[in-house]
This record gives structure tokens, C-alpha cells and sequence, in this order.
């Protein structure tokens, strides 16, 4: 982490703010500021122990399960058909003239690549019971998976490769018992260990946030804040967006639910709130404890090399480097993205930017984020030049046969793109805005750690003419586009 290299340094600094015109006098303590998250939070409803709800029943399935839930929760399942928990689809794009639902299920990332064609094995982390392939009957209430988000007693989880079933192991009955308000625990259960393991996507969830230590993540560690105390639900509509999988700005969590705008006591931090997301300056480094997966080279899998780290190498997926306690990148970033859909073409020799963030230092709506940039290297048709869905898991499926012409077919004939018979890698980047592992205050950001020479902000490369701390703030610099006097 970068810190300021001594008093010197920190002298100059705080003398250059009070001195160059434009920015934030020096000022007293504002000893009126208000930020009061407790006050914010909401109150969970009570809950109703089910314990003796199930008396003279036997639960030996998935969907016996979720029959007994929906003799009284029929509406609950009904509006849970409608989230994108359940049809991993949410926003919508334009394709050949039409509106189409994107989403999980039919966008292509640089990790494992795409849910098409490998339904049994992704699924397992889908909300759901028996989702094995296109014919999957999202209608069926019972085929809805109450558990895996409200189950308690510990034991319950999904047998990989079935398409999300629970294991034989299960006790479904005592499952069923101990249902309550999801816990950490519940919604780590994928949120962890997307992309195959865990820690590997987010580079901000992982498994040490179902006990975190405070500068682990603050708000879970010292004050045992679960998920949905921030990521509050409506009619089982999750409050959140994941950019992997969403352009829209909407139905996000966000700090100034439940803090203040400027929640500061000094007013030279609060300038900086209509420019710098809370996050960038509270979110210093990511991967705290596990680390990352910051990069992974599918072109070399199937090599018979050792795999003596699974950090560094697999057969069955190629290349990767790890990292922890690493400082973000930014970017500006206004709520939406640009996104990579199935079919677009690529240029080859450059890389492609799967899901872009939107905004820049002119658009007064945007805000500088910190991100975890994946970057990967991925299979591609070299007479189409569009990027390619393999069938991985299951017969016939790379990490079987290593036979990338054989996993390109199988998984060209269920995603509808057409596959030439030749096929090459590409290089990409993948965003992914850091909202978790929220240091406390103690450790955020300081002056020197963005600003000056030795600082981690790249300036002129986010588009000022120099370091705001020097030149001034967007307006005074005359980089921000008119239209909001309130942004800087």
C-alpha cells in the first residue's frame, strides 16, 4: 500500500490545497455533519421457527421440499419467478431489430465462458432444482430451490454436475426445519465461489466474509452485517447488480442508502464525494486474505504440464496468476456498461473489453471506481472473428476429451453461433466493481496515497490536465461537461 513518505511530504501537500485557486478552503470541523447508517437500516421481519411445521411429513426431494413451502408461501414463489435469481435475465438489448433478455444465461465472460451447452454444472449454483439443459421449465414452482438461500442447518448444499440437486447426504427434513432470513453463509454459497472456486471472480467476496475480522470487511467483521441488511429485497427482487451480467443503473445497492451524501466532519473529504465513488477511498486494497484470480490463458490448457498449483495451472483450463491485498484500478464509472453481446464481432489483435464501464472525467454523473480487471485469453472463430461457446463439463466436453474442434461444436449447436471450423485465442478484460471488504476508516485512503508524485492515480490518464490537487477539480480544470453545478 502506498502511504505518504513523511512529514515533509504531507506539509507540501496541505499547503498546495490551501494555496491553488479553485479547490476547498481549509475549514474547521463541520460539527453539523449527519451520518447516521443505524437509523438507515431496516428492521428484519420476525422470524417464525419452523420446527414443528413439518410433523408427519417425509422430504426426500428437492421439489417435496419447496411443495410444502408453497402451501404457504404461493405468492412468495410466484414473485420469485419474476427475479433474476430465477431467470438469470434481467436487462434487455437490441439484436438484428429486437429486444432481447440478457443475462447469466446467455452472456459470455472470460472465466468459464458461458452457462450454454453446460447448464448441469453451472446451475449448481442457480436457484433452482434439475436445470440441465435448454428445455428447463422455469413455470414449474417446484422446481424452485428454497433452501440453498434460506436454509440454517448448516448441512444443506447441491450436488455439482446435476443441474442443481441437492447431495444424497442431505437431511432434507431438518433443512426444511431450519429455515430462516439468509444469512452470509447462504448467499456466499455462490457469490464466493463463482468462476469455479474460491475467491476466483469478485476479487471483493469470498469465503472469509462468512467470519470476517473487521479490516477484513467492517461492516460484516465489527458490526455482523449480513447481505441482505445492504442488498434489501422486494417481493424476492434482490436490491444489487452485478455489471458481469447488467448494463441498467437500476435497483443498485449503494452506500447513501443508508450513509450520507457527505458524511464527512471535514468538508475538504466531502468535495470529494460528487467525483470519487465512497468506495475508492475505502476500498484500498482487494483480495485482503484469499487471493484473486487476476488472470487466465485458456490457450494453454490441455498441455501436459505439472499442475503442482492450481493457482498457476490446469490442465482442463489453462494459465492463471493469482493476487492478494492488491491495490484496484480505476475508472470512471456512471452505473452503466458497455457490454460484449454473443455474436458481436472482435479485432483479434486487439483485446475486447467484455463489459466496459461507461463515463468519463466530462459526464458529471460519473464517478472514479475502484475495479478488479480480469483479463483473459479466450477461443475464438478466426474466419468470424467472434468469440466462441465450448461445451467444458460433461461428455464430450473439453475438460473431458481436451479436444477443443470436438467442445466447439457441442457447444455451438446449443448456443446458435456458427462455428467455421477454426479457431484461435484472444486477449480480454473483464470489470468488476469493488463494493465489499470495506476497510476501516482508519485505513481508507489518504492524501498522498492518489495525489502527488508517488500516488496511485493515474490523472491525465482518467483525463484531468493534471493532478486536481495541483490544477484544480474538474471544473476548474474545464474537463466537466456544463449541465450540474454540483459536480466537481
Amino acid at each position: 500500500m502506498l502511504r505518504s513518505p513523511g512529514l515533509i511530504l504531507a506539509a507540501v501537500i496541505m499547503a498546495s490545497v490551501a494555496l491553488v485557486a479553485g479547490l476547498v478552503q481549509l475549514q474547521k470541523p463541520d460539527t453539523t455533519a449527519h451520518d447516521n447508517p443505524r437509523a438507515a437500516m431496516a428492521t428484519p421481519a420476525a422470524h417464525t421457527s419452523h420446527e414443528t411445521f413439518y410433523t408427519g411429513k417425509s422430504l426426500t426431494t428437492g421439489p417435496e421440499v419447496t411443495a410444502a413451502c408453497i402451501e404457504c408461501h404461493a405468492q412468495a414463489a410466484q414473485d420469485f419467478m419474476h427475479t433474476a435469481h430465477w431467470t438469470w435475465a434481467g436487462d434487455h438489448a437490441e439484436r438484428d431489430g429486437q429486444s432481447v433478455a440478457i443475462g447469466k444465461k446467455n452472456l459470455l465472460n472470460n472465466f468459464c465462458i458461458s452457462v450454454e451447452s453446460n447448464w448441469a454444472a453451472c446451475t449448481t449454483c442457480h436457484a433452482g432444482y434439475g436445470w440441465r439443459d435448454e428445455n428447463f421449465d422455469f413455470a414449474e414452482a417446484t422446481n424452485i430451490d428454497c433452501l440453498v438461500c434460506h436454509d440454517q442447518s448448516g448441512q444443506y448444499r447441491k450436488q455439482g454436475g446435476t443441474g442443481g440437486m441437492p447431495a444424497a447426504d442431505v437431511d432434507l427434513l431438518e433443512a426444511a426445519k431450519s429455515v430462516a432470513r439468509p444469512s452470509r453463509v447462504n448467499c456466499g454459497t455462490c457469490h464466493f465461489s463463482g468462476g469455479g472456486g474460491d475467491a476466483v471472480k469478485h476479487g471483493d467476496l469470498d469465503g472469509t466474509m462468512v467470519h470476517p475480522t473487521a479490516d477484513i470487511d467492517v461492516h460484516m467483521g465489527r458490526y455482523d452485517l449480513q447481505c441482505v441488511d445492504c442488498h434489501r429485497t422486494t417481493k424476492h427482487e434482490i436490491a444489487g447488480r452485478s455489471m458481469s451480467v447488467s448494463i441498467s443503473n437500476t435497483r443498485r445497492a449503494t452506500c447513501v442508502d443508508c450513509h450520507a451524501q457527505t458524511p464527512h466532519p471535514d468538508q475538504r473529504l466531502n468535495a470529494h464525494t460528487t467525483a470519487i465513488a465512497c468506495q475508492t477511498c475505502h476500498i484500498p486494497e482487494m483480495a485482503v486474505r484469499a487471493p484473486t484470480k487476476m488472470t487466465w490463458d485458456w490457450s494453454k490448457a490441455g498441455e501436459d504440464r505439472p499442475e503442482a498449483d492450481p493457482h498457476e495451472y490446469l490442465k482442463i483450463k489453462g494459465e492463471f496468476t493469482y493476487e492478494s491485498n492488491a491495490a484496484p484500478e480505476y475508472y470512471w464509472y456512471d452505473g452503466h456498461a458497455e457490454r460484449y453481446l454473443k455474436g458481436d464481432e472482435i479485432e483479434p489483435k486487439l483485446v475486447t473489453q467484455i463489459n466496459r464501464p461507461l463515463g468519463d472525467a466530462t459526464d458529471p454523473a460519473a464517478k472514479i471506481w475502484p475495479f478488479k480487471v480480469h483479463r483473459g485469453k479466450q477461443v475464438y472463430d478466426t474466419n468470424t472473428n467472434k468469440f466462441l461457446v465450448p461445451k467444458t463439463a460433461g461428455e464430450g466436453g473439453y475438460w473431458t476429451d481436451f479436444d477443443w474442434d470436438q467442445a466447439l461444436r457441442l457447444g455451438s449447436e446449443k448456443s446458435g453461433l456458427d462455428y467455421s471450423g477454426e479457431y484461435g485465442f484472444a486477449a480480454t478484460e473483464m470489470f468488476w466493481p469493488l463494493s465489499h471488504m470495506v476497510a476501516p476508516a482508519n485505513q481508507a485512503l489518504q492524501c498522498a496515497d492518489c495525489h502527488g508524485a508517488a500516488g496511485r492515480m493515474d490523472f491525465e490518464a482518467l483525463g484531468y490536465k493534471g493532478d486536481p490537487m495541483q490544477r484544480g477539480a474538474r471544473r476548474q480544470q474545464g474537463v466537466l461537461r456544463q449541465g450540474n453545478e454540483g459536480a466537481r
